[in-house]
């Protein structure tokens, strides 16, 4: 059996801000990518550090929400752990999340940056609550 895709859906505010590009996305898998401009900078000239924290959490959100709406649930992040590896000043970044645990109540999913020659740059995990449709808000 097929992956389950992700939703027809347009790019969300903060996607569409920050220039995130969804590559593909299952429950098992999600790809984003961002071309860095200046505006991803801070003043060293390197990309800033709430970029990997966005471009993390985004990858995690997308797999965990697909995974819930197949249990006619939504989730919300309770928790962002980012690690910064490299610093970047240009070129393309590509996320890369899978699940690490999809539970009843709690996902946690695993993250992966890697810049365009493919090194690590930040890592981190997302954990996120499970809801009811309409709960949380």
């Amino acid at each position: 059996m097929p992956p389950d895709p992700l939703p027809a859906r347009p790019p969300s505010g903060y996607e569409r801000l920050v220039g995130l590009e969804i590559v593909s996305a299952s429950p098992q898998e999600v790809l984003i990518e961002l071309e860095v401009g200046p505006e991803h900078l801070q003043p060293a000239g390197i990309v800033h550090g709430g970029v990997y924290c966005g471009m993390v959490e985004t990858a995690a959100s997308i797999g965990a929400q697909i995974e819930a709406q197949r249990r006619g649930l939504t989730v919300a992040g309770i928790e962002n752990s980012t690690s910064f590896v490299r610093s970047v000043r240009s070129g393309r970044l590509r996320a890369r999340a899978t699940p690490v645990t999809r539970g009843r109540t709690t996902q946690l999913w695993q993250v992966e940056i890697q810049d365009a020659t493919g090194r690590v740059v930040a890592s981190g995990r997302v954990r996120l609550l499970n809801l009811e449709q309409g709960a949380g808000s």
